[in-house]
């Protein structure tokens, strides 16, 4: 059942034919597997002619079913074994039993898959090789094998003498030794060997291509090589380097795939050190784990990770061994043999189901330490009081319930005891008997609810954090270290008095005072009680002599208590306390402090730097955002003049002194953000150091003078009353970030973009003068606004996703991803998951279903990139139910890893999503533990991350998944917004705070700005992301507009526009396409958005305020206006004439290889605002993939649209000159005279639809209408900036009844052309909801379509008149 393959280039999807089709069909048990073959290693040229039919790698789909086991697969087509390899990762041969269907069914079904059929698909698609891989044979990787063995037949010889002669011999470089046969014949005589660790290796620069090999030590020998070629001496020299530089004799052979140990490593008998984990090594064969004995010297022997399954006894053979490590290899039992290794002093049997040891154990009178982390051990194992030696012991992750202390009084030589992820309920001690030995004992993430430890009595350092503690008593005679945090403490009892005591957190409980055994400790230095309910701090702990760092943030604090005497306080955060003042002598008592935090209080002034004019103040960092300072507070920041830090954001500032902000020449970054502020002053440029600037949310009108600073990076001056920008010649080449968006007067010149043109992220919109014909959009039911900041972090590694009018037009997508330390996975989910939910939509209406698909899919789509990174996701999801188009809507929101959701209801906030880390769902660390992760001791799988669901990452599998958590929630009118965040957002600003700080700020891009700004000033340095969505949801969900009264204010009526219309043969009113009448638009419209795949519909232009039709939603249908029936006008989307305007943007790390979006560099192309990494473009767009996907109304056939143009399979007009701009993400996507789907079948287009440029932009293929391409001859065109010729859309009629048809005529013939160039005066009205300020986007550039639509009689329609249409977009 196998499909022959040509060795040829075949691309994988012509593989994929009907007979390959037919076979899936009827029975999900069938499937086809894609079998790849090895790669052959590059042979050097030989001489004479030579031949092109070189061997490739090839590429065969074999039929197969889940029954069908290797060794059948084999027998069908010659082969001698397969082998698997997942993620990229190592190869492992697959025994003769194994199926390699199955195997990929029950992968696809471990990741979250359900549906049979479904799975049968997800199996059939090549692009799962990237996460599992069968080959034909095992490929060759040239540099593996010149990392383990080197050979090859040089010239020898032997000694630094001439006394020998030079000879050919066979040379191999393998281990820590030079192995040179003694006669030609390698296969006989005696071999050489020549220890290089410690030794030299050395040009001969006598000879061409010759070094020289020694050994260490007074019987140093020496070995000339002579290489052939000058890549062999390259090799060699590299590899033999290496050796003769380690001071121990190690061989790592880790991570190879290895199934035996190298024939020629056991020639190397100095080797100690033998490192083989994640490899796949047998038991036996000769180079099996039987004949590691073998290495007389071996002291370190490393076997983690190659699914051993049972203990090698033959390890315990080698007496030598001090360290053994077995970790991770599905162990059940330990043979008596163990006892063999008197010389052994570490043992590591972590992530096995070990749940007993052997007595015999119990003789190792030299180990010290014994791991036994992640098994299933149900108490601590009693032969372990035997052990003498043992003073580190890890059990984290058994099944220790409970802990008896009198059984650790018999173990003498315990002093660390790691208990963590146990389930741990008590701990007990029957009789007071003291436990003296125990100095470190980690009791993390348990089920403790109270703890007494004062039978402990040497305990040094304690870790209890995250458990269910009431109550805790400790003896405190040694105490150096508690961390108690994330309890229910409230009060914690410690005797005597711990004056050893340096470091406590205690954050995170429930304490109304603090004890005064606290103020008593003599050497307390770092005291963190954040987050507890505490009303006062004691006199004694702020003057205390010791303390440098006390964080008391989060509590009711209502004022401080005086400072008597100088304090060495180093740091102090105050934040979310309820302070109105701050003692008189804070800073001059406290010389050294360096941070201060004082947000989120009632502050009305500081005190002041000094008692005199000279200050002593050393303080860098000052964070005083959401106080009531006002501008006065300016004269008494003149004294810090070390300041750095400076954060005063949303506070009463009208305006801030130019004379003491020069005094802070030290200043590097400044927020000013949420004042009154009109202007910066200039002296601003007196800061040279200054590199950050955000003063968004002002009412700042100037551009401050910061463009001369030498070391600006990112000016944010957003949601301000900017009109103009006085620029240098020259920008400064640090400036990467410049944020001008919400400002609604800015009109920048072409000039002025192209100087703009090297900033990496370019954020602004600009707005057109409103035209004769520009006519007022509708009010949406949702509007969004977000924020992305990047912390003191050098990348941006959150992305985010906003399409206000998704699918239908009446639904919207939302998502945030969040890679933590990496920016490719979140770009590529941005670009890609809108696309992956329009598809999974056509294929399912259960949310559960095409949610979890949407997360599976997009999984899938990473690639390569996916393989070692990964991201956080959150996608939402408003629409209708499917069973009810016109009824209530629902939210679907999906996430895996840290990204929440929080829908604000009756002004509470309500929670849609669910953290899925270790420490946030216990649901999710039993699962982890089950599947033996090694979880290290800050809560992270395998030390990589402490999420345990991530899109990507896929080599953590089966640990973490891609599967997401779903929630639907019915929306209501009581909902008034919705906010999404990363992990950094809500670890600083609470649900209850997020939701009272948006009602506050009302318009969703000013709240989700005030969010990011708030968090950077409760400390977060992190990337932050926040999406604000506003909803209006009537009762029952109702869409209509509200109905505009004659007497209501909107504005000058603009002047009555010219209609274009489509009348019989011979009518001379006609006009065609070629007469010239056209208008000119004023297209130096631009937005160059800071909200990705954000949109907004335009309207028709109306001759006044009464002629703009009303929005009706499917439960109240409009009534014909004017008698004019629009086809296809039920749902807002599919009237003809809306627009959608879509920011879009693309950003990608110039890195980005191995991720299928590569592409060759191209030149920057000119008259384009591209920014280095990101290219942001607002376009005016007549259709989007998401509209295309759902079909288009239908509408009467044009002839000769016809004969241009084939229709799709779907009933969708294809037309060669329209420009189509995919709304689902952020990428720009220019399509003409190509399918959708052809670009999809494009391996250049396949997970894009585009090209990538080498600055990281998005553009179409070159057979494609290139939108960048016409931006080229923009400033050519009289018509404006940017324009994209499109055809007539065919939909572009109305239909008048007879009876109105001479009426609308005459109308028509009334009203004077317009002339191009003079456009008419017209004022955007101002439309304000009584809950949301809604700030309506830019109107729009008219449209030939808009101006001259076909009225086409009822009765018998007449032929469509082409005619010429421009789309204009940036």
């Amino acid at each position: 059942m196998k499909r022959n393959g040509s060795r040829g280039c075949v691309t994988r999807k012509t593989r994929f034919g009907s007979r390959e089709r037919d076979w899936l069909k009827g029975d999900t048990q069938r499937g086809c597997v894609c079998l790849y073959g090895g790669t052959v290693d590059p042979q050097p040229p030989a001489p004479g002619p030579q031949t092109s039919s070189t061997p490739q790698a090839d590429l065969q789909l074999v039929l197969c079913s889940t029954s069908t086991t290797v060794e059948e697969l084999c027998a069908q087509r010659d082969g001698e074994g397969l082998y698997v390899q997942l993620h990229g990762d190592l190869l492992r041969r697959l025994d003769p039993c194994e199926r390699p269907l199955q195997m990929v069914y029950d992968y696809l079904t471990a990741m979250g898959y359900k549906d049979p059929l479904r799975v049968q698909q997800e199996a059939a698609n090549s692009d799962l090789s990237c996460m599992i891989r069968f080959y034909s044979e095992r490929p060759v990787n040239a540099d593996q094998q010149e990392r383990t063995l080197l050979k090859g037949m040089f010239s020898v010889r032997k000694g630094k003498t001439q006394l020998h002669k030079w000879a050919e011999r066979q040379v191999i470089l393998c281990g820590t030794c030079l192995i040179v046969a003694s006669v030609k014949d390698s296969l006989t005589g005696k071999m050489h060997i020549l220890p290089l660790v410690g030794g030299k290796v050395e040009e001969v620069k006598r000879r061409q291509h010759c070094l020289m090999f020694s050994s260490a030590g007074s019987q140093a020998q020496t070995y000339f090589v002579n290489f052939d070629t000058l890549a062999d001496y390259q090799r060699w020299h590299r590899q033999a380097s290496k050796v003769v530089a380690q001071t121990v004799s190690l061989v790592d052979l880790s991570c190879y795939s290895l199934e035996a140990v190298p024939e020629y490593l056991f020639y190397s008998q100095d080797i100690t050190h033998l490192n083989l984990r994640h490899n796949f090594m047998s038991l036996q064969g000769p180079g099996g784990l039987v004949n590691l004995p073998r290495f007389s010297q071996l002291k370190s022997l490393n076997l983690s990770h190659n699914r051993l399954g049972v203990f090698p006894e033959s390890v315990c053979e080698i007496l030598t061994l001090t360290e053994l490590n077995l970790s991770c290899n599905g162990l059940q039992t330990v043979p008596v043999q163990i006892g063999n290794l008197q010389s052994l002093q570490t043992l590591s049997l972590d992530g096995n189901h070990l749940s007993s040891l052997p007595e015999e154990l119990g003789g190792l009178t030299q180990l010290n330490s014994l791991g036994l982390a992640f098994n299933n051990f149900p108490h601590i194992p009693a032969v372990l009081e035997r052990l003498s030696a043992v003073d580190k012991l890890s059990m984290a992750g058994n099944r220790v319930e409970s802990l008896e202390l009198s059984s650790l009084a018999r173990m003498s030589q315990l002093k660390n005891i790691d208990l963590r992820l146990n389930g741990l309920r008590w701990v007990k001690s029957e009789n007071l008997e003291a436990v003296n030995q125990v100095t470190t004992l980690d009791l993390r993430d348990n089920r403790l609810a109270s703890l007494d430890l004062s039978t402990v009595c040497n305990l040094e350092t304690l870790h209890c954090h995250r458990n269910r503690l009431g109550a805790l008593t400790l003896g405190g005679a040694a105490l150096r270290m508690l961390h108690a945090s994330s309890n229910r403490l409230t009060t914690v009892n410690i005797y005597p008095v711990p004056n050893q005591l340096t470091h406590m957190d205690l954050s995170r409980n429930l304490l109304e005072y603090l004890p005064d055994w606290v103020c008593d400790s003599r050497k307390m230095e770092v005291l963190d009680v954040t987050h507890n309910i505490l009303s006062e701090l004691p006199a004694r702990l702020l003057n205390s002599l010791s303390l440098r760092k006390l964080l008391a943030g989060n509590n009711r604090l209502q004022r401080l208590p005086d400072l008597l005497d100088h304090v060495p306080l180093e740091a102090l955060d105050l934040q979310h306390n309820k302070l109105s003042e701050l003692p008189e002598s804070l800073f001059y008592k406290a010389l050294n402090l360096k941070y201060l935090n004082v947000s989120a209080n009632a502050l009305e002034t500081i005190p002041p730097s000094s008692q005199s004019e000279e200050s002593l103040s050393t303080l860098q960092e000052m964070y005083l955002t959401g106080n009531n300072l006002n501008e006065n507070c300016g004269a008494l920041l003149v004294g810090h003049q070390n300041l750095r830090v400076l954060h005063i954001a949303y506070n009463q500032l009208l305006s801030f002194p130019a004379s003491k902000l020069s005094k802070l020449e030290l200043l590097e970054e400044l927020n000013l953000s949420g004042n009154k502020l009109k202007t910066i002053p200039s002296t601003v440029s007196s800061c040279k150091r200054l590199h950050t600037l955000i003063a968004h949310s002002n009412q700042i009108t100037v551009f401050p003078e910061i463009l001369n600073l030498p070391e600006i990076k990112l000016v944010d001056l957003s949601c301000n009353e900017l009109t103009e920008i006085l620029l240098p010649d020259s920008l400064p080449a640090t400036l990467h970030d410049l944020d001008l968006t919400g400002n609604s007067s800015l009109m920048l010149e072409h000039k002025t973009l192209n100087l703009f043109s090297h900033i990496t992220t370019l954020k602004l919109e600009q707005k057109s003068a409103m035209t004769s014909g520009d006519s007022i959009s509708t009010s949406a039911l949702w509007k969004h606004g977000y924020s992305e900041m990047s912390g003191q972090r050098n990348k941006l590694c959150v992305s985010v996703l906003a399409v206000d009018r998704f699918g239908d037009g009446v639904g919207a997508a939302y998502g945030i991803f969040d890679g933590d330390r990496n920016e490719e996975v979140p770009r590529l989910l941005q670009c890609t998951m809108g696309d992956v939910l329009s598809e999974e939509l056509q294929h399912s209406s259960v949310d559960n279903v095409y949610m979890c698909n949407t997360f599976l899919t997009s999984h899938r789509k990473l690639g390569m990139a996916g393989q070692k990174l990964g991201a956080s996701a959150l996608l939402c999801y408003i629409h209708h139910e499917p069973s009810e188009p016109g009824g209530s809507f629902n939210l679907t929101v999906a996430n895996v890893g840290s990204c929440q959701a929080v829908l604000c209801r009756n002004g509470k906030p309500l929670a849609l999503s669910k953290v899925l880390s270790l420490e946030n769902c216990t649901e999710e660390m039993e699962r982890v533990k089950i599947a033996k992760a090694i979880i290290t001791e800050d809560n992270k799988v395998s030390g990589v991350t402490c999420c345990s669901r991530l899109l990507g990452c896929s080599y953590l599998s089966p640990w973490v998944l891609p599967k997401p958590w779903v929630h639907t929630e019915s929306l209501c009118s009581q909902d008034e917004f919705l906010i999404l965040g990363n992990r950094a957002l809500f670890e600083r600003v609470s649900y209850q705070e997020a939701v009272c700080t948006v009602q506050a700020v009302r318009d969703p891009r000013a709240a989700a700005k005030k969010l990011c700004s708030l968090a950077q000033s409760y400390g977060c340095r992190d990337n932050i992301g926040a999406v604000v969505v506003s909803l209006r949801i009537a009762e029952d969900s109702c869409t209509c507009e509200p109905p505009v009264s004659a007497a209501e204010p909107r504005g000058p009526p603009p002047t009555p526009l010219p209609v274009s219309v489509t009348l019989g043969p011979g009518d001379p009113a006609a006009l065609s396409s070629s007469s010239g009448v056209l208008s000119e638009f004023n297209s130096e419209t631009s937005e160059v958005g800071s909200e990705a795949g954000s949109t907004a519909s335009d309207e028709h232009p109306s001759s006044g305020p009464g002629s703009r039709p009303e929005r009706r939603c499917s439960l109240h249908p409009a009534a014909p206006l004017c008698g004019v029936m629009v086809p296809g006008s039920a749902g807002v989307a599919t009237h003809p004439a809306l627009f959608q305007r879509q920011p879009s943007c693309a950003a990608f790390s110039s890195n980005q290889s191995d991720n299928g979006l590569d592409s060759d560099d191209e030149a920057p192309l000119e008259g384009v605002i591209s920014n280095g990494s990101k290219l942001e473009v607002e376009v005016d767009i007549h259709c989007c993939a998401f509209q295309l996907r759902s079909g288009a109304p239908e509408s009467p056939k044009d002839p000769d649209l016809e004969k241009q143009g084939s229709d799709y399979p779907n009933g969708k007009m294809r037309r060669q000159n329209s420009v189509v701009v995919s709304a689902t993400n952020g990428c720009l996507l220019a399509v003409c005279g190509r399918e959708i789907s052809d670009l999809k079948k494009s391996p250049s287009t396949s997970s894009l639809f585009g090209k990538k440029l080498s600055n990281g932009s998005v553009v179409a293929p070159e057979d494609s209408h290139n939108l960048i391409e016409v931006a080229l001859e923009a400033p050519k065109k009289k018509s404006g900036y940017f324009t994209a010729p499109a055809q007539q859309d065919p939909e572009d009629q109305l239909i008048v009844p007879p009876s109105l048809e001479q009426d609308v005529r005459e109308q028509l013939r009334g009203q004077s052309p317009l002339v191009p160039g003079t456009p008419g005066p017209s004022t955007p009205p101002s439309i304000r909801d009584p809950i949301w300020d809604h700030p309506h986007p830019p109107v729009p550039m008219l449209h030939q379509r808009d101006l001259g639509p076909n009225l086409v009689p009822a009765s018998s329609p007449a032929p469509i008149l082409q005619q010429e249409v421009y789309d204009t977009a940036l």
